[in-house]
């Protein structure tokens, strides 16, 4: 008897669970990055990992227009769970065979500007002949990324296309497959079908039955929420202040990672609208949001919680502005950074709290929002969620 790879994973995790739990520790939770997963810390919060599996070819233009926007919006509304979660994202873009490319596969990851940075970088093109290369994508999206197995972890993969899968590829992995793996591993799988192609509807509606999910229909364009506010240039003003609170220390590598997150940032600011750094703002200022805005080996954020004693740290891995402050101008400069950096996050919370208000105004007045992307991504989040004990409450975060 031969054993695949993802069964090999599915094993694996079950005896790391078993494990623990006969040594009398917890599961291990969602690992922080994909490099420290073999050395993943038990955490007390629960995580959610989600992979979005995007038709990218000609026809979607609309839909990936809008998820270039929304990914940080469903970030946000993953952040208002309680208690506030862990989020891991990743992406698998496809087309079909014949096309400049097959699938483009992006990592779950913790560093949601590097996930957004792949995402900009999607345009529609290619396809044209029906059916596209579905199989491939879901079976990548099930069995590539690190997933977390920790049992308390929320893991969900949304389909999103408006084309049926080809069938007729004798190499495939075809979709059936593909859900019976994601169920051994627990992950939930929806199915969003953009138009009304009556090829699409039988089997969208079968992988999410498969998959234990949800299917849903939208719009060609995708049916989102898409509103500029008042608030998006003053919140995305802020954005580089918060960013400015920042002190990383460290070796050379861990110097050069910091560069990697900092190019990062500054490509969305070149290319996003406002309106989307605006939620990526609100999103670093949030509790869940932690990770993504500090990276690794943060100096205030550190020292702050007390993890790290500022006198204790090597002279040659503080950044030269340190290095040449006295020890007592240290301590003032990374306690003044932290008080700027509550203000700001208090800033960024109130404007954010302002512009949800102001948009669910514009949809209340509209009627529409119960059919939107938005909404009906929330009601699936929501009820698949609360079975590992996250709890939303709050609606979708726009």
């Amino acid at each position: 008897m031969t054993t695949t790879l993802p069964e090999l994973k599915t094993v694996l995790c079950g005896l790391m669970g078993a494990l623990l739990m006969i040594a009398g520790a917890k599961p291990l939770a969602a690992v922080e990055t994909a490099e420290e997963s073999r050395a993943a810390l038990v955490s007390e919060r629960p995580a959610v990992e989600v992979m979005f599996v995007l038709d990218t070819t000609g026809s979607m233009g609309g839909l990936i227009a809008a998820a270039k926007e929304k990914i940080w919006s469903i970030a946000n509304t993953l952040a208002t769970a309680e208690p506030a979660p862990r989020i891991r994202m990743g992406l698998v873009g496809y087309r079909d065979r014949g096309d400049r490319y097959v699938t483009v596969f992006t990592p779950l990851s913790d560093d949601l500007d590097a996930v957004y940075t792949h995402l900009m970088q999607y345009r529609a093109e290619g396809g044209g002949d029906g059916p596209e290369s579905v199989n491939q994508a879901l079976y990548e999206a099930v069995t590539r990324p690190e997933w977390s197995c920790d049992t308390r972890t929320y893991r969900v993969v949304f389909l999103v296309g408006d084309a049926p899968p080809h069938m007729d590829y004798q190499d495939d992995v075809q979709y059936k497959e593909s859900c019976r793996l994601a169920t051994e591993q627990d992950i939930v799988v929806n199915t969003i079908q953009c138009g009304n192609m009556s090829g699409t509807t039988p089997v969208w509606r079968r992988i999410a039955q498969l998959a234990e999910g949800a299917y849903f229909q939208v719009a060609q364009s995708g049916s989102a929420v898409l509103y500029e506010t008042p608030y998006d240039d003053r919140i995305a003003a802020l954005s580089a202040k918060l960013d400015a609170t920042r002190i990383y220390y460290g070796d050379t590598q861990q110097r050069a990672a910091v560069e990697a997150r900092k190019r990062e940032a500054e490509a969305i600011y070149d290319v996003a609208a406002p309106s989307a750094v605006a939620k990526r703002t609100i999103f670093n200022a949030s509790k869940a949001g932690v990770k993504n805005f500090l990276g690794s080996q943060e100096l205030v954020a550190d020292v702050e919680s007390g993890r790290v004693e500022i006198a204790t740290v090597a002279i040659e891995k503080l950044p030269e502005k340190l290095q040449a402050m006295s020890p007592a101008e240290r301590k003032a400069y990374v306690a003044e950074r932290a008080a700027d950096r509550r203000v700001l996050q208090q800033k960024i919370a109130a404007l954010g709290h302002q512009r949800q208000a102001f948009i669910e105004a514009k949809v209340k007045a509209e009627g529409n929002g119960g059919k939107s992307l938005d909404a009906q991504i929330y009601r699936c989040i929501k009820t698949q969620a609360a079975a590992k004990a996250i709890h939303y409450t709050d609606g979708p975060a726009y």
